[in-house]
């Protein structure tokens, strides 16, 4: 472990926003409880997505990939007053654990909660999104792209999680690795698409954000 990265980290996060007390909670409980905790966002991501929404004053939101709630809790939290975050999560023996957070945060009248593959449930909704966040099954990170986009108002904004996969993504791609294979794939089909501009941001493990135009 590189000790200067860990102190710095550390550092960063005892400079901002102090966590709110359900996500700090929600954290703790994820870590002991949950298999791969790392899929969690976390108090510097979460804290970044909240004042983006804070900043974009989006009234609809589209999250692939709930995992326990943390991301759509900050989400939420940032939405306009008369805002609206659905969120779709394809493990269901999640659901209880989500649930009570969801159930327990204050702005849980603020969150749609749909159980099942993003691939079939997001041809299904009717609403036109202001900001989609991508952070599922990174496989599907090119068919989620495909999806999305017409169901982004133009002049929105998709956040995509995981986009630098742990340094792979510049490293030799094993020929089974289908997850590095989606992530690449993704970060291609943006970078070639003249109806979005985007940015890579290095927080933690990649983020980009796009603008479709």
């Amino acid at each position: 472990m590189d000790f200067g990265v860990e102190k710095l980290d550390n550092y960063i996060l005892d400079h901002i926003t102090e966590e709110d007390q359900i996500l700090k909670e929600l954290n703790r409980q994820t870590h002991l409880k949950i298999l791969r905790p790392r899929m969690l966002s976390g108090h510097l991501q979460g804290q970044l997505l909240y004042l983006l929404c804070k900043m974009l004053n989006p009234t609809r939101i589209l999250e692939i990939g709930t995992f326990t709630g943390y991301s759509a809790i900050c989400m939420a939290k940032g939405l306009a007053d008369n805002g609206r975050i659905d969120t779709i999560e394809v493990n269901d023996e999640l659901v209880p654990f989500t649930k009570s957070y969801f159930e327990r945060c204050d702005v849980k009248e603020k969150i749609q909660f749909h159980i099942g593959s993003a691939i079939d449930i997001i041809p299904k909704l009717t609403e036109v999104y202001d900001l989609i966040f991508i952070d599922g099954d990174k496989r599907q990170y090119p068919q989620y792209y495909h999806l999305c986009f017409e169901k982004l108002r133009r002049g929105g904004f998709i956040l995509a999680d995981n986009i630098l996969w742990d340094g792979k993504v510049i490293n030799d791609v094993e020929t089974n690795d289908l997850y590095t294979k989606g992530i690449l794939e993704f970060n291609e089909l943006v970078k070639n698409d003249s109806r979005v501009e985007n940015v890579i941001l290095p927080i933690r493990d990649g983020i980009s954000l796009i603008r479709k135009k």
